[in-house]
């Protein structure tokens, strides 16, 4: 039996995969969470084999949560659902450390095949992120600019973008207000960008942020 936790702000998003996981017989959900901490509680508690975690989420976003797991629990398998099309994130996290990304409107049955694989040790890939990745290698291609920025800058990037101040960065990242300014100018840097206006304009342009 593969036990799985659900992460996601919407209840009815929760009650849809549940419902979905319940036909099954190889699946059990055995916890929900609708925010990062009460993820990081599950996790605590060694409940799950495979969490199942959005990537929008208020507060403590999917990618702040996917980092928190990764230092609690390095090998407990993330499988990642998103709103926005695998091209926008899945290179990214993939490389932060989750094990699979998928569309929430893509196909159900891949969902269930991704749960397996991660459920059985492996990672998942779908065919599109497959391509992406192989035309990337083939090519040479670097990507969009997010996909060069490490964890940390990332979540800087998502909380600027979200509207966060320095100083409230600093705080609920537990950083010095000098280190989370360091790593916005790394991020505006690397990004080519000269202001929290542009910063949030690009996050909008690249469906990062909703």
């Amino acid at each position: 039996m593969i036990r799985i936790a659900i992460i996601d702000d919407h209840a009815l998003v929760r009650a849809g995969l549940r419902q979905f996981f319940a036909e099954q017989a190889d699946f059990k959900v055995v916890a929900e969470a609708a925010d990062g901490r009460q993820a990081l509680e599950i996790v605590r508690g060694e409940l799950a084999d495979v969490i199942v975690l959005d990537i929008a989420m208020p507060g403590q976003n999917g990618v702040d949560t996917l980092a928190a797991i990764r230092a609690r629990a390095p090998a407990l398998p993330v499988l990642m659902l998103s709103a926005h099309p695998e091209a926008h994130y899945a290179t990214t996290l993939l490389r932060l450390g989750a094990s699979a990304y998928l569309n929430k409107e893509g196909d159900p049955a891949e969902i269930v095949a991704a749960v397996r694989a991660l459920a059985s040790g492996r990672r998942y890939v779908s065919a599109e992120t497959a391509l992406r990745l192989a035309d990337g290698l083939a090519s040479g291609h670097v990507g969009a600019a997010h996909e060069q920025l490490s964890e940390r800058e990332l979540q800087v990037l998502l909380r600027l973008a979200g509207g966060q101040t320095v100083g409230q960065l600093a705080l609920g990242l537990s950083l010095s207000v000098k280190t989370v300014s360091t790593y916005r100018s790394r991020v505006m840097l690397k990004m080519g960008l000269s202001s929290n206006s542009e910063l949030t304009h690009y996050a909008l342009r690249h469906g990062l942020i909703r």
